[in-house]
């Protein structure tokens, strides 16, 4: 398993991802993210140096998207559709 310092963790039922950041041996949780722009700032209040391009970078070995897909904040709705 690859550790990344970063990690924005799987969407909640209600929407948003908690982003946490590894310091000094434990994790540190840096709030809850509804879009990009939450995960660069908690980055930037983190002294993460250039948090944009951590987040929105191509490939960045800092950050760990768990559980779906990267920069999506929302649950998908359930499939309603019954025969």
């Amino acid at each position: 398993m690859r550790h990344t310092p970063i990690v924005v963790h799987r969407i909640s039922a209600s929407g948003g991802r908690q982003v946490t950041f590894r310091q000094v041996g434990r994790d540190v949780v840096l709030g809850v993210a509804h879009n990009d722009a939450d995960v660069i700032e908690f980055l930037r209040r983190a002294e993460v140096p250039d948090p944009d391009e951590v987040v929105l970078g191509e490939d960045s070995d800092l950050i760990a998207w768990e559980g779906d897909e990267p920069h999506a904040y929302e649950p998908t709705p359930p499939d309603l559709d019954v025969p």
